[in-house]
């Protein structure tokens, strides 16, 4: 039987809790955000321009062999300026919930997310996770990393943190 497995990561951002509040909780700027190579597009006509919770957001992600699939998720929890979780209703993922924290810090913004995912197949899905999709959700959120970076500074003397758990 596949594992539930953890991903958090933390980064620093030299921008206000507000700024930081406005991108990400805009849906159509997760585009900005993801690799292109990941194929991803939202589909969905009435997902609202800001996350609220009950939100449905549809999209299309081609994470293997450029083969699209589809992903619903439901934005289940929103406390303004501080978190949003979403979690998947239909795609990828036997499980997909994924925690984003906003915490103002001296200088700029703690961004920390917090991702609980689980694999289909089993076995199968255990083997896949050893042997790329484990990579792939790292280089997603590096990519991250950078495209945060190049829209709003890097934040000086602090590395980001990627953690498998």
């Amino acid at each position: 039987m596949s594992r539930v497995y953890s991903i958090k990561t933390v980064q620093k951002i030299p921008i206000t809790l507000e700024q930081a509040w406005d991108f990400f909780s805009q849906p159509a700027n997760l585009k900005d955000i993801t690799p292109n190579n990941l194929g991803f597009n939202i589909i969905s006509k009435h997902h609202g321009s800001r996350m609220y919770a009950g939100q449905i957001i549809e999209y299309t992600v081609s994470p293997v062999l450029g083969i699209p699939l589809y992903w619903m998720t439901e934005i289940t929890h929103v406390v303004d300026k501080q978190f949003f979780v979403d979690e998947q209703r239909f795609g990828p993922y036997v499980m997909w919930h994924h925690q984003h924290h906003f915490k103002a810090v001296e200088g700029g913004v703690e961004m920390t997310d917090i991702v609980h995912y689980k694999l289909p197949f089993w076995i199968l899905g255990t083997i896949a996770h050893g042997l790329f999709a484990k990579n792939q959700l790292k280089h997603i959120f590096e990519y991250r990393f950078t495209a945060v970076e190049e829209r709003f500074g890097k934040w000086e003397g602090q590395q980001n943190l990627v953690q498998f758990g």
